[in-house]
């Protein structure tokens, strides 16, 4: 009998021989909008990659991208930060910090996670019975933080500039309001944990294009231990712990993954395949995040195929560790889509018909 969805996760996690390495496509809003129907008809040769995919169902007329997607639109979400998009469809950026005057802190008031999600009301309940239903289906149950959970909220509230000068200047009052954030998600985390989940997702985008935003220094300061409190809870209680982060992290790796990460997921071509394969592979599993920059939405299908070809010969084994994720983003075309599912499909089962 196959393995389940959950089955092949957790082999495949724990470098137990997976039947096929995991592998998802995530198209985004911005895209769909841009291709409608004809990305649709890309994703309906894919039942293999979008289970249960019907075509049509979307109105495109009327597709709301969500809070801090919409064009031009000022969004102010629960912790106060003011969001505004340029690209409908994309997520935008903070343009105003609540916390970028110091003075603020005394009588600031972070969201109650049990109430509050950033952009809405928490649905706990809703949340319950979303993982009954997944779990029924023998797939993996996930718990999640959202994306810029600790790092990223850092300069959301007090902004960019002014909290790379904290660093510098080692600023005692940064002491305090990280120790907030990670209280906030520590909340966040046991909500999760109480829920029985089999993984926790948190995203942080630690890099720029070439070295790590924070460096490692200051990462072992002010980050590591952060990451470390949240994250020995979800692997005491046997659930693993996925980190993403875009832009190179190769110089903090090692602190990252030291700090209780069970996968991780980089991006490729940024951190360098073969310096991935030297410094993480077998350490933990990999979670590839395939190159959105230049091979994928400028390159031919061709390029695409031999990329994920190489990265699955160089970081895959037969014993499991690697799965791969892809973003679609403009300008990337249909056809380029299609190169980047076909080749996920026919490779997500190179390594298990390569076992002795």
């Amino acid at each position: 009998m196959p393995l389940s969805e959950r089955e092949n996760f957790l082999r495949n996690v724990s470098f137990e021989g997976p039947e096929w390495m995991p592998c998802h496509v995530a198209i985004s809003a911005a895209s769909w909008l841009q291709w409608r129907g004809e990305m649709e008809e890309v994703v309906a040769r894919h039942p293999v990659l979008f289970p249960g995919f019907r075509q049509g169902e979307r109105d495109f007329d009327h597709l709301d991208p969500g809070p801090a997607h919409r064009h031009g639109e000022l969004f102010t979400n629960a912790w106060g930060c003011v969001w505004r998009s340029e690209i409908h469809g994309l997520e935008g950026q903070v343009v105003h910090h609540p916390l970028a005057d110091w003075s603020a802190l005394d009588s600031y008031q972070p969201p109650d996670p049990a109430l509050r999600a950033d952009r809405g009301p928490a649905d706990w309940e809703g949340a319950r019975r979303q993982l009954s239903r997944t779990r029924h289906k023998h797939e993996v149950a996930w718990g999640y933080v959202p994306h810029g959970f600790l790092f990223m909220r850092l300069f959301y509230l007090r902004g960019f500039d002014n909290f790379m000068a904290d660093l510098a200047q080692e600023e005692p009052r940064l002491e305090r309001l990280t120790q907030l954030l990670v209280d906030h998600n520590l909340k966040l985390v046991r909500l999760w944990l109480s829920l029985g989940v089999d993984a926790m997702s948190f995203g942080d985008d630690l890099g720029s294009q070439r070295a790590s935003v924070i460096g490692p220094r200051h990462f072992r300061r002010w980050i590591r231990p952060a990451y470390e409190a949240l994250f020995q809870p979800c692997r005491k209680a046997d659930v693993h712990v996925f980190l993403h982060s875009d832009g190179y992290i190769m110089d903090i790796m090692d602190d990252v993954l030291a700090s209780g990460v069970s996968i991780i997921n980089p991006q490729d071509l940024v951190n360098g395949i073969d310096d991935l394969a030297r410094e993480v592979k077998g350490r933990v599993c990999i979670d590839l995040d395939i190159d959105r920059q230049s091979i994928v939405p400028f390159g031919t299908p061709k390029e695409i195929r031999e990329l994920i070809e190489e990265e699955v010969r160089t970081l895959g084994s037969p014993a499991g560790g690697l799965q791969m994720v892809c973003g679609i983003y403009p300008p990337t075309s249909p056809e380029n889509v299609d190169a980047v599912c076909s080749a996920l499909e026919d490779f997500r089962t190179y390594w298990s018909a390569h076992r002795p």
